[in-house]
């Protein structure tokens, strides 16, 4: 159903960009000179958060702006004076790090993926192999800690060794994301606020704080105990109460505060909106309830639409709706007061958008064939959502107000070249980074949210160097943001936006986290800045400046 939705959408909106570029022709818009007047304090009174899965920095962009530009795929040809960014030079190509010995038949330099391996194996991408692959910084241990062989099958072997992990596609596989960054923001510092995979990842997207387990049932695999009675999660694990989680393995719940509760105190309107969440639907394929599923048509994986632990207000009792109950209406998404209680259906936000209610804070977590997790997604399905999305809010009478971002939660293992600044140092047995058991030697100490926690373990960070980009008519143009930032940077931009600067706390990232704010510009006329691309190729069928 999604899918058709998407396609219809794309189709609409190739048959109309020339029609809007006649009606947006004659729109003016005055330059930003303060409040928007409706709360915000810029311009954007609407902020889009595509929250995707699983890939590096280098792995999306290691060689942007350039592309190799093969016969039979998409192209992409950079704009004079495209930025460069911090991505794999000459050396780092030619005679990388990774040929260390140690990585044994994986040792290698890192090379191309075109798009017909755009199916791979997942990599490690747990805590400490993470901080294992960054070897103190030398940033050349990938394969032995995080490398998990083939597919995809082809050139060069090294693919079919843990060396995979060395892969990276360019504009001719992740063709929209680049087309994306040249017309948009992009930023090449930003990164995953602690290492680890898809729930830590999810919850400092929504809370900046991974620490304040308050409960862990089925075992305490996935947490780690700071001494003094706090528990981090530093692991997955699905969230208690959630009619789809796991009911053998490790479940938890957080305590603490989320940026949904400070929306809920500010009046304001906010939604997360997962594929499958509506488990009232049946899919084509027949399924239904928490199993349904899709079959990805590039991976031949059937893999379930609804995930709980990519799911992070399902943690927190204040935001949860554990038996996924609907909204009472259209009218009702995003509302506080609803028994849905902000948690949606991804079709739920076209649907409310449709019909004019389009939320402040939006939250888009793809079904998961198309969140673009290596094993059972891919970039070609990724992308098809991502522009399906985008294509649909530039036909829509609020785009001049919206922001787009699309950020990650975790690298997968990738290979990345970039060292990440350390700014929470942790000493527990999961942790590697700087020695065993050591993580920095005395970095900033954040306050954990547990009573007596004045520095929760766990939470070495910041992790891997993670994609980020700013998709508005207020972005700059062909702009590569150097500032450092993190999952948390974007509810940092959020309490700015809305909530005057209030910040979560609690030990929360988002106190010492830039914001995005340095990738707009609000003195810029954002009328005509639409970017309609093809959700198959990525190539653009109408760019309007």
């Amino acid at each position: 159903m999604l899918q058709e939705l998407m396609i219809s959408t794309c189709k609409k909106a190739m048959a109309v960009f020339v029609a809007f570029t006649t009606i947006l022709g004659t729109t003016t818009t005055s330059a930003f000179a303060g409040s928007s007047g409706d709360g915000s304090a810029t311009p954007i009174q609407h902020i889009v958060i595509i929250f995707q899965e699983n890939v590096s920095f280098d792995h999306y962009f290691a060689t942007y702006p350039y592309a190799m530009n093969p016969p039979g795929e998409p192209a992409f040809h950079a704009a004079t004076r495209t930025p460069n960014v911090n991505g794999l030079t000459f050396g780092l190509l030619t005679s990388n790090p990774n040929l260390n010995p140690l990585n044994l038949a994986g040792a290698g330099n890192p090379f191309r993926l075109d798009r017909s391996q755009a199916a791979t194996n997942d990599q490690d991408h747990d805590y400490m192999p993470e901080q294992l692959a960054f070897d103190s910084g030398l940033m050349d241990l990938f394969p032995l800690n995080t490398g998990t062989a083939g597919p995809p099958p082809g050139t060069p072997p090294q693919a079919t060794t843990t060396g995979l992990v060395m892969g990276y596609y360019d504009g001719n596989t992740v063709t929209a994301l680049w087309n994306y960054a040249q017309h948009f923001a992009m930023s090449d510092n930003s990164y995953d606020t602690n290492f680890g995979p898809s729930s830590p990842g999810a919850i400092n997207l929504v809370s900046g704080q991974t620490n304040g387990v308050i409960q862990s049932l089925n075992g305490t695999g996935n947490v780690v105990d700071d001494g003094s009675g706090g528990l981090t999660l530093n692991s997955d694990a699905d969230p208690v109460g959630d009619t789809c989680s796991t009911s053998s393995g490790n479940t938890v719940q957080l305590g603490g505060t989320n940026i949904g509760d400070l929306l809920n105190q500010a009046g304001l309107t906010w939604g997360f909106f997962e594929g499958g969440f509506n488990l009232g639907l049946t899919n084509s394929n027949g399924t239904t309830g928490c199993s349904r599923s899709t079959t990805s048509a590039i991976t031949n994986t059937k893999k379930a639409d609804y995930i709980p632990h990519h799911q992070p207000f399902q943690y927190y009792v204040t935001t949860a709706n554990p038996t996924h109950t609907r909204p009472s209406s259209v009218a009702s998404i995003g509302h506080q007061g609803d028994a849905a209680n902000h948690q949606y259906d991804i079709l739920d936000f076209f649907a409310a958008v449709k019909a004019g209610n389009f939320p402040a804070v939006s939250f888009l977590k793809a079904p998961g064939f198309e969140d673009g997790h290596a094993g059972y997604s891919d970039p070609i399905d990724e992308q098809n959502f991502v522009v399906g999305v985008i294509n649909f809010l530039e036909t829509t009478r609020e785009w001049e107000h919206t922001a787009v971002v699309i950020a990650y939660d975790d690298s997968d293992g990738w290979y990345d070249h970039q060292m990440s600044p350390i700014v929470n140092s942790s000493k527990a047995a999961d942790d590697a980074l700087s020695g065993p058991g050591a993580c920095g030697s005395g970095a900033t100490a954040l306050a954990g949210v547990a009573s007596g926690t004045t520095h929760a373990q766990g939470r070495c960070g910041y992790g891997p160097r993670l994609p980020l980009l700013v998709i508005s008519p207020w972005a700059k143009h062909d702009f590569v943001d150097h500032t450092i930032t993190d999952q948390s940077s974007i509810i940092h931009f959020i309490e700015d936006n809305w909530l005057g600067g209030k910040r979560i706390g609690q030990g929360s990232f988002d106190t010492i986290a830039n914001s995005l704010v340095q990738m707009f510009d609000f003195n810029q006329d954002p009328s005509q800045r639409q970017l309609f691309l093809d959700p198959a190729t990525g190539e653009v069928i109408h760019a309007g400046h």
